[in-house]
């Protein structure tokens, strides 16, 4: 039905009977590809800017497999999140051009091309065990087009080493802050610095931070101004909002 419909609106425009314009309104209207157990959004690139994107987590190989499979025969590039190396393995007999972001858990297929934002996304990281989450971040902004600098293992605990590294706060455009245990170095950069802050907690840390539940009340009880807070280990949404401001201030 969908194939159809893309026909004729073709043929609308080809005899003139449809203006462009209005023909992406009817497009990004359109509906998805239904599998039964997933329904493939085809047009989030058209509506967003960027395609659908494969959270692993929660499904079978089977189910994932066949998402890539059905993409695949649309896009040549997709993005897949919270992967083990087995869903890795079993991808890359679907599509053999797909690489493993092992730290991030991200497999890319295809390459995306995007005008590359001018500004400059700084990733910080609390501790070392952050490190997953942050990369998550970091390859997801890349991966859209913006230029990723990274800052890793200055939590509050060792403040001083954030001090150090005052310049590279100073001069990025969006600084996402990536911690566990209490959450703590969100408030402390979002103090610093004039530029937006978006603090992500993490599930690492103690017994009593209940899998991230205490960084990340922490984080929404910041009093700095300027900070937002995603969903514990969201790196890809953390990612995916500073590349939307990035670019957004590129064009202004």
């Amino acid at each position: 039905m969908e194939k159809e419909k893309i026909r004729e609106l073709l043929a609308d425009i080809r005899d003139g009977k449809v203006e462009i314009d209005d023909a992406l309104r009817t497009l990004r209207s359109l509906p998805y590809e239904d599998l039964g157990f997933a329904k493939i959004d085809t047009h989030r690139d058209l509506r967003k800017g960027f395609p659908e994107v494969i959270l692993c987590k929660g499904k079978t190989i089977e189910q994932i497999t066949e998402i890539v499979s059905r993409i695949s025969s649309e896009n040549d590039f997709i993005m897949a999140t919270k992967a083990s190396r087995d869903v890795y393995e079993a991808i890359k007999r679907v599509r053999e051009d797909a690489v493993y972001h092992e730290t991030a858990r991200i497999v890319l297929i295809g390459r995306r091309k995007r005008k590359r934002a001018k500004g400059v996304i700084l990733v910080v990281s609390a501790g070392t065990s952050d490190i997953p989450i942050a990369e998550e971040v970091a390859v997801t902004a890349e991966t859209m087009g913006n230029t990723v600098e990274r800052l890793y293992d200055i939590g509050v605990s060792g403040v001083h080493r954030l001090f150090d590294s005052k310049e590279k706060l100073f001069s990025a455009s969006v600084i996402i802050v990536v911690a566990g245990m209490e959450g703590a170095l969100a408030s402390v950069v979002g103090g610093l610095v004039d530029k937006p802050v978006i603090a992500v907690p993490t599930s690492g840390g103690y017994g009593a931070s209940f899998d991230g539940l205490a960084a990340l009340l922490s984080m929404l009880n910041c009093c700095a101004p300027g900070v937002v807070v995603v969903n514990i280990d969201n790196g890809f949404g953390a990612g995916y909002f500073a590349s939307v401001i990035n670019q957004m201030a590129g064009e202004a």
